[in-house]
């Protein structure tokens, strides 16, 4: 299995990313460890919209955070069962590593993770499995693309020729410049 990774990501515009306040604001600047983008998830999105302003607009901003931090927990062990599949020269596709198989590939924890954001997100679980297959499929074909994977590949080379457990994102930039 291979060890995890952590990054050091600054954004622009998100700020105290909590499940009491999820606010957007262009002049300030967070730092996660780890890259995901909310600390902890909220109860429930009405939960969260039901103090703002403008619902609507912190509603479609929560949900592409939500997203994105679904599919980057997603990419770790898919990226991890590529690499095996690789190594043992097997086919690499969505029907033989599915979520389920994820588990095989250090994603269990991070399957934990993603069902409780999706826990927020509806109380039906036909609405969430449904939620969760189409961004298992967003990450899957990411990781899956010729130059995304030729990039990873790229940073986890250098990664373990350093080795790093943490890396900051210059650095990150700094190795996939051409």
């Amino acid at each position: 299995m291979l060890p995890p990774v952590f990054f050091l990501i600054s954004l622009n515009g998100f700020s105290n990313l909590s499940e009491n306040n999820f606010k957007f604001d262009q002049a300030s600047h967070s730092f996660m460890e780890g890259g995901r983008l909310i600390e902890s998830p909220p109860p429930s999105i009405e939960a969260l919209v039901h103090q703002s302003a403008d619902p609507k607009a912190l509603t479609n901003e929560y949900m592409s955070v939500l997203e994105a931090d679904i599919i980057n927990l997603l990419i770790g062990p898919l990226a991890e069962a590529k690499h095996v599949a690789e190594i043992d020269n097997e086919p690499f596709n969505q029907r033989l590593v599915n979520l389920q198989a994820l588990k095989n590939y250090g994603g269990s924890s991070k399957l934990e993770v993603v069902d409780d954001y999706l826990q927020g997100f509806s109380t039906s679980q036909q609405e969430r499995d449904k939620k969760l297959d189409a961004l298992f499929t967003v990450a899957f074909k990411f990781l899956n693309d010729h130059e995304n994977w030729a990039a990873i590949a790229k940073l986890a080379n250098h990664i373990v020729i350093n080795d790093q457990n943490s890396i900051r994102y210059e650095d990150v930039a700094s190795v996939l410049e051409p």
